[in-house]
Formats: structure tokens, C-alpha cells, sequence
């Protein structure tokens, strides 16, 4: 089968020829009909900021497709089978995976980070992974609802809890952020105000349902949320970049008594205020890492009803032969929500 495999970063994929592999006891074999590139993908491939467990390796983490073959074992899918995949391979064991909170499991691997992901013509999985994709889904929506769509929800209204009426701030409108300006619109959140260094980014978040937009260039974040919410500040600030300033940005935008949740991974410190302004406010900090496998299966019960529609979030599709070509194209527009599909068996 042909697979794209990263080998050293800042040097091409090599689309290969590499054996099939054979489902196992509790496996699956997926005919992946669609993967997303992600921005995990450019910071292992052409950054080198992710490091994967072994090289060579196949990225891609997002993906769909349809069951090719079962292994022993395996009861509940069947081959023809539509399914959208899970990408974290957990434990299944652990208290988080019995509580239904498999991104906590401690012994997860990640697709196309620690295991064999989904830029091949076949993906080899747990059948605990699949979560089934409703038909009236298409597999391009379907692969990228596994990770921006579902990130973004798990941090918009599990972990932040956004309820109609909130003043809601997003910091950080790429890929995933710009999915926090849908699902905060969804909720019903007013006003939404986006907040991102890039000018393209923000006019796709004035698209996907936000009422107002910052520049930090050329604008006092902090001050203009005031300004924009009556005085009072937000009930909550999502943030989505993963750097300590914009961390402190979330929490000075934040009312009495709101939240500030953090989607953005990095290296950075960040200080919280001093005790007597946090704890005087009653402001909470929270993190928000991943989704769970139950937030996927809610998410596609909802765009299939047509509650949601993100199929303007697919902004290309390649073949697997031109992911190269689409990952420089990434890379011209990093910041911006652009989302490429790579279609294979079609």
C-alpha cells in the first residue's frame, strides 16, 4: 500500500510502497477515504517542534474511511462499514478510559505521533477507536471532525461550559480557534469577539459567527473587550496559541467571575495574577486537552441532524501524491483556518 512517511524534518514525505498489515485480535483495517493535515503535521514535518516515538513513521491523525477487514474478536463493525477514528489508541483499562475520558489516558498513543497514522491507502486500529459516521456525512467533514472540530467543542462547551448570552473572547483563530467561534455561535454566545495577529484568520471568524474582531497589533485587547461588553468584561475566554502572553491577555479580558480555558500547548510559564486579584475575583483557569471519544459521537449526531454544518471548513483536497505540495501551501498561510483533506481509495 502507499503511505506518506516522515523520516527527518524539513525534508519531504516519501510516498512509499509499504506492506498492508493484517487486523489482529480487536483490530481493524480501515480504507482511509480522507485524512486532514493538521498544524501537528507541520510542527513535525517541516518544524521539527513534535518529535515522533520512531522514524519512519505515517503522519496524519485525522481520518475516515470505510472497514476493509476485522480481526478476532470483533463483533460490533463490519466490512463496508462508514467510520470517522478516534486518534488517540488508548488503554481502555486505565480510570480515565472506564470513565469515558480517554484523552487522560497516560499510556495513549497518538496517530501519526506514536503510532502509524492516517496518510496511507490503509489504517490498521483498535476497534475501540471507531466511532461510526453517519451517511449523510461526507468522508472529507468526516476526517476533519476528528480533531479541529472536536478540540474546539470539547473546549467551547465541556470545559467551558458557554451558555447562551455569554460574552465569549477567542484568542486564536486558526484551524482550531476558528472552530471556538463556531461552537460559541452555536451556543447561542453574544457578542463573540475574535482575536488573532492575522487579518485573513479574522475575516473567517467574522464568517464563522463573530460579532467583533482584534487585531493586538493595533489594539488593546484587554481594554477593547471592556469596551465591547459594557464595562464588564467576558464570561468567557477561550485560547487557543499556547503562549504566556496571550494567556494573560485571556485572563485581563475576563469579568468577575469568569473563565478563562486553554486549548494551546507550550513550553511557556505562565503566572497567574496576584492572589488577592484571582482568588478576590473568583476567576478560574482551565485546561482543556483533546476530546473524548463520547464528544465525537455527539458531534456527528449533530451535523448529520444539520444542527452544524463545518463543510466550508474543508478548503482543499489533494491526492495523497500532492501532500508535499499542500504542506508548503499550509505553511504560506499558518494562522489562517485552512483545512486540506488528503483523499485516498477513491
Amino acid at each position: 500500500m502507499k503511505a506518506a512517511r516522515f523520516y527527518k524534518a524539513n525534508e519531504p514525505l516519501k510516498i512509499e510502497d509499504i506492506p498492508q498489515p493484517k487486523p489482529g485480535h480487536g483490530e481493524v483495517l480501515v480504507a482511509v477515504k480522507a485524512a486532514g493535515l493538521c498544524g501537528t503535521d507541520l510542527h513535525i514535518a517541516i518544524e521539527g517542534t513534535i518529535l515522533t516515538a520512531v522514524q519512519p513513521i505515517t503522519l496524519g491523525h485525522e481520518a475516515a474511511g470505510v472497514v476493509a477487514e476485522i480481526g478476532a474478536g470483533v463483533s460490533e463493525w463490519k466490512v463496508g462499514d462508514r467510520v470517522a477514528v478516534f486518534p488517540n489508541i488508548a488503554c481502555g483499562e486505565c480510570y480515565a478510559c472506564l470513565s469515558g475520558r480517554e484523552a487522560l489516558c497516560l499510556k495513549s498513543r497518538i496517530l501519526g505521533v506514536q503510532a502509524d497514522g492516517a496518510f496511507a491507502e490503509y489504517l490498521l486500529i483498535p476497534a475501540r477507536t471507531l466511532v461510526r459516521l453517519a451517511d449523510p456525512i461526507s468522508f472529507d467533514v468526516g476526517a476533519i471532525l476528528t480533531d479541529a472540530v472536536s478540540t474546539a467543542y470539547h473546549a467551547v462547551v465541556c470545559r467551558g461550559s458557554v451558555q447562551r448570552g455569554e460574552a465569549v473572547v477567542v484568542i486564536g483563530c486558526g484551524g482550531v480557534g476558528h472552530h471556538g467561534v463556531l461552537w460559541a455561535k452555536q451556543r447561542g454566545a453574544a457578542p463573540i469577539i475574535a482575536v488573532d495577529v492575522s487579518e485573513g484568520a479574522l475575516r473567517q471568524a467574522q464568517e464563522a459567527g463573530a460579532d467583533h474582531i482584534l487585531n493586538p497589533v493595533n489594539a488593546d485587547v484587554p481594554k477593547s473587550v471592556r469596551s465591547l461588553t459594557g464595562n464588564m468584561g467576558a464570561d468567557c475566554a477561550l485560547e487557543f496559541v499556547g503562549r504566556a502572553e496571550t494567556v494573560t491577555t485571556a485572563m485581563k479580558c475576563l469579568k468577575r467571575g469568569g473563565r478563562a480555558v486553554i486549548v494551546g500547548v507550550g513550553q511557556d510559564r505562565v503566572t497567574l495574577p496576584p492572589l488577592q486579584a484571582f482568588v478576590g475575583s473568583e476567576l478560574s483557569l482551565i485546561a482543556s486537552l483533546g476530546f473524548h471519544r463520547a464528544d465525537l459521537e455527539k458531534i456527528i449526531g449533530m451535523v448529520a441532524s444539520g444542527e452544524v454544518n463545518v463543510s466550508s471548513s474543508v478548503t482543499e483536497t489533494v491526492p495523497l501524491e500532492q501532500i508535499n505540495e499542500a504542506l508548503q501551501r499550509l505553511i504560506e498561510r499558518k494562522g489562517e483556518a485552512v483545512r486540506t483533506v488528503v483523499r485516498m481509495n477513491r
